[in-house]
């Protein structure tokens, strides 16, 4: 496996800027396009207050692209360059029609193959769980996801990764129920995380049907700020998707 960096190497891949609609809102992206015909998909869903252009999901992309997969990630409403006031448009629902309709979009305006697989950190995590049953990936992984929103805050009293008023309006959500029609999943989490409690991972991987995996890494924080973590993420979510690469001829 090459060792996978998360910064932007020099000799950029090919990359599309694109702009869909969800809702009213205009969303902004970026999709990362291989040489190959036709080849299958993956999009990215990021992390409560960041965007499309977080580190892990550039890299992610590059990494993607060199392997023969299509890679788009893009900025949900309220988020980045996308429309929208971040707190009055930022929902689970909401995040999910941004996902469902770039999907739709992607495979409307470009040739793309048929499989199609998700990735989602932290709270892009939940969002990917929550359009799985409609999108039906082939394949997904999920970087410190939250399965549920009252944990979260039960487990950050002292300082919750979002502030109280905004968390009892908008951000209320619980996907245990909804874990049952989801297959194919790997599930990633430092076992040091202190904003998402890593047994929301455990909770996930018991909750869904095979093939799944799970993956701890021990010592890794919520952004996996070690380049060890960083690469066992990477080794570990592409060998996920290999499965969507182009067949060798």
């Amino acid at each position: 496996m090459p060792n996978v960096k998360w910064q932007q190497d020099d000799a950029a891949p090919a990359e599309i800027k694109c702009a869909f609609s969800s809702d009213d809102f205009r969303l902004q992206g970026t999709l990362h396009l291989p040489r190959e015909p036709r080849p299958n998909l993956i999009v990215g869903s990021h992390g409560l207050y960041s965007s499309g252009e977080s580190p892990k999901q550039v890299a992610l992309a590059h990494a993607c692209r060199q392997m023969g997969i299509a890679y788009f990630r893009f900025d949900h409403r309220g988020c980045g360059r996308s429309e929208g006031r971040f707190k009055e448009v930022t929902r689970l629902r909401g995040r999910c029609r941004d996902l469902i309709d770039a999907v739709a979009f992607l495979r409307t305006e470009f040739p793309l193959g048929p499989r199609l697989g998700l990735f989602g950190s932290s709270f892009g995590g939940s969002t990917c769980l929550a359009a799985a049953p409609l999108l039906e990936p082939n394949r997904m992984v999920t970087l410190a996801a939250p399965v549920d929103s009252r944990s979260i805050l039960a487990a950050n009293e002292t300082a919750p990764p979002v502030e109280p008023p905004f968390l009892d309006a908008a951000f209320q959500f619980d996907l245990r129920g909804d874990l049952r029609f989801i297959t194919d999943l790997l599930v990633i989490h430092g076992d040091d995380d202190t904003v998402i409690p890593a047994g929301h991972a455990r909770l996930i991987y018991n909750g869904v049907g095979d093939p799944k995996r799970l993956l701890t890494i021990p010592g890794g924080d919520h952004r996996l700020s070690q380049k060890n973590h960083q690469q066992r993420f990477m080794d570990a979510t592409l060998d996920w998707f290999r499965p969507l690469r182009p067949p060798i001829e």
